[in-house]
């Protein structure tokens, strides 16, 4: 069970899709690009900046993106307002031209986690919401991750339930404070006689990276 209830973080979170037209398809034939958002006010959305990136999203160009709440969705003009952070990954703050009336401001935590915080992710992997709880583990200490938030999330025995279409979520504490943003999730590639199969981490290790929420006040 989570420490959060569904219903007090509705509206809060989006699945944001960018799709292509003929001129903007590569050769690979990509259709779109989808990532998850979450509403700083009803005219801003953060989320993480390699989705807007493959989005091709500009501070100049207004864009069409379709913003998906549940089962409503339709499509705004948006543009980059800013980048936040100096990682190699940063937050990347959305302007809506249409402010979206039933979005629902979240409050960002200022303290850092601590190892062991209970953590909810809300997210839209393949465009289907999902609340998800974990636990913060560590921030990273070096490298390229470094003060990156590592988490550990699953639902039952389901270790990718934060998969593709997550990145930009929003992971809250218990006080439904957003705490982090998702980055990606940590797998591998097992090899078996009956072909490749791609698995999560161990348990009791981290299996998201995310990027610190206060990067967003920098």
């Amino acid at each position: 069970m989570t420490c959060v209830e569904s219903t007090q973080l509705a509206h809060s979170t989006v699945s944001i899709t960018r799709y292509f037209d003929d001129k903007e398809r590569t050769e690979a034939n990509v259709v779109g690009i989808q990532g998850t958002g979450w509403f700083q006010s009803p005219t801003t959305i953060v989320s993480v900046e390699h989705v807007a990136a493959a989005m091709g999203l500009s501070t100049t160009a207004w864009k069409p993106l379709n913003i998906q709440d549940g089962a409503n969705s339709l499509f705004i003009p948006v543009r980059i307002q800013r980048l936040a952070g100096n990682r190699a990954e940063k937050l990347v703050v959305l302007e809506l031209q249409t402010a979206i009336s039933e979005a629902r401001s979240v409050t960002v935590r200022t303290s850092p986690l601590i190892p062991e915080d209970r953590l909810v992710a809300f997210a839209y992997p393949n465009r289907q919401p999902r609340f998800v709880g974990g636990r913060f583990v560590q921030y990273a200490s070096d490298g390229n991750l470094a003060g990156s938030a590592l988490l550990e999330i699953y639902e039952g025995n389901n270790r990718l339930i934060i998969d593709h279409g997550a990145s930009g979520a929003p992971v809250f504490d218990c006080e439904g404070q957003v705490a982090a943003v998702i980055v990606t999730v940590i797998t591998q590639i097992f090899r078996t006689p009956f072909g490749e199969q791609r698995i999560s981490t161990a348990w009791g290790t981290p299996n998201v990276i995310s990027v610190p929420v206060q990067d967003l006040m920098q």
